[in-house]
């Protein structure tokens, strides 16, 4: 995904084992950050907020996923999304999806606009 500001670092693509998740924590006095999703290569970037009621999606600090890694998963309603896509598949938001966030991968580091509030 390209974004049209200037980039910054949010982690390296290392930070975040395959086939897991990491979160970001928001901004001072802010409710929800992000969270990245690894599948190899591959990277998902997305606003930790559940599109139902805007709670945050993890459980416990960098856990977005079901038991067996295929899904993000809400804490609250349990609401189960596509990790390619952030389409709710199950739960009370069937059919709506998480906020997508830009990003790129430059030299291993995963790098989001400047203004993007972290």
């Amino acid at each position: 995904m390209r974004s049209e500001s200037p980039l910054r670092r949010l982690c390296a693509l290392t930070d975040i084992a395959d086939g897991t998740a990491k979160g970001f924590r928001p901004p001072l006095g802010g409710f929800t950050g992000l969270f990245a999703v690894r599948q190899g290569n591959t990277v998902r970037l997305y606003l930790n907020s559940c599109p139902h009621i805007g709670m945050p999606l993890d459980w416990a600090p960098d856990k977005f996923l079901s038991q067996d890694g295929s899904l993000i998963v809400c804490a609250t309603h349990g609401a189960e999304f596509a990790i390619e896509t952030g389409r709710c598949l199950r739960g009370p938001c069937t059919g709506d999806h998480l906020e997508a966030i830009p990003f790129e991968i430059k030299n291993g580091e995963i790098q989001i606009a400047a203004d993007a509030g972290l």
